[in-house]
């Protein structure tokens, strides 16, 4: 992926209020740059759609500014901005072929009729649609809708796409499939992709970088890896992926590390966001970072535990199990590596590294 240093997209200390009270989007200052996929990620209500609203031209920052390259967007119509953009329910017109349709924006652009045919042609065959330009929206499947509303997208070759939920409608097969689809068409275009979703295992599959906001603010903005191994406060390690946390009390810091107090047991974590000696802190650790009785010696941290359930998940088992006074402590084994011994009701122990363990802000 190539990289300039000057952003396509950056917010500029913008604010949005819709009652005049409450911020729905506060101070956010976010650079997105050329050619990559930007995904913001967050729950119902957390600012992320109104962002992308304000790209489009849909909706006004109440304070500062959105700009496109050199070009200040806050009175910019939406028509006249350039982008490209897909939504959840395909906004497909019922009456018009699957030509037609994508014909439509480059008509409103004095396209050439020449020209269009072109460029629907290879729109229509980039999402592997190319025999169904005569059929309309109502004689095509779900998925299938989806792809035309993807390429209607991108038929007059947009510097910015942006997606809002575009897969939210999907089952979750051809949802799968489809984040693999546009993930390798941006790969292959190099445009750039605002994508807006709450669904954070298509975050992590499809983005370049992720914004994971709550409350109107961004919480942190970083790779997919880094957002699920170096999550940087408790919300973002609760919103990506699965996640233990055990609540405790800071009894020493060592430069990187601490020790928490966890229901009377000392625990040994890395030291994420400067904890002080006698704070209170929650400590963050990923499921399949456990080892089911662990070798002495190898592992820094090792518990008793009583384990309460085993599911059966195909490639893994999920074990919950009563770790350090928590009963909701879940452990991932792969299916590779399973114990036969393993019982609910069962005694085992359990250890885990230093540096799985997360000391974040409670």
């Amino acid at each position: 992926m190539k990289i300039d240093n000057n952003p396509l997209v950056e917010f500029v200390d913008v604010q949005k209020t819709y009652d005049g009270e409450e911020l729905v989007v506060k101070n956010l200052n976010l650079k997105i740059m050329p050619g990559e996929f930007l995904t913001m990620l967050g729950p119902s209500g957390s600012g992320k759609t109104t962002c992308l609203m304000m790209i489009a031209g849909f909706e006004a920052p109440t304070h500062g500014k959105v700009m496109l390259g050199d070009i200040e967007l806050n009175d910019v119509p939406p028509h006249k901005r350039g982008i490209g953009m897909v939504f959840q329910n395909y906004a497909l017109f019922p009456h018009m072929s699957v030509f037609e349709n994508l014909a439509f924006p480059l008509e409103v652009r004095k396209i050439g009729k020449n020209e269009t045919e072109k460029k629907v042609m290879r729109a229509l065959d980039m999402v592997e649609l190319g025999q169904f330009g005569a059929r309309r929206p109502a004689q095509l499947s779900g998925g299938q809708q989806q792809r035309v509303a993807l390429a209607r997208a991108l038929v007059f070759e947009p510097d910015l796409v942006l997606m809002d939920e575009p897969l939210g409608a999907l089952d979750k097969n051809l949802r799968e499939q489809m984040q693999y689809e546009i993930k390798h068409i941006h790969e292959n275009l190099g445009m750039t992709v605002v994508y807006v979703t709450h669904d954070q295992s298509e975050a992590l599959t499809m983005s370049d970088r992720i914004a994971v906001f709550n409350d109107g603010v961004v919480q942190q903005l970083a790779s997919p890896a880094d957002l699920y191994e170096r999550p940087e406060n408790a919300f973002v390690a609760e919103f990506i992926g699965e996640n233990n946390r055990l609540s405790g009390e800071v009894k020493s810091v060592d430069g990187s590390t601490c020790i928490v107090d966890v229901a009377g047991q000392p625990i040994l974590a890395l030291n994420v966001n400067g904890q002080k000696m006698g704070g209170s802190c929650i400590l963050s650790l990923r499921p399949e970072r456990i080892t089911l009785n662990p070798e002495l010696g190898r592992h820094p941290n090792i518990f008793d535990a009583k384990i309460l359930e085993l599911i059966y998940l195909g490639d893994h088992i999920r074990c919950r199990m009563s770790v350090c006074s928590n009963d909701n402590f879940i452990v991932k084994v792969p299916n590779t590596k399973l114990d036969l011994s393993l019982k609910e009701g069962g005694a085992v122990r359990v250890g885990w590294y230093t540096d799985d363990c997360r000391a974040l802000e409670a």
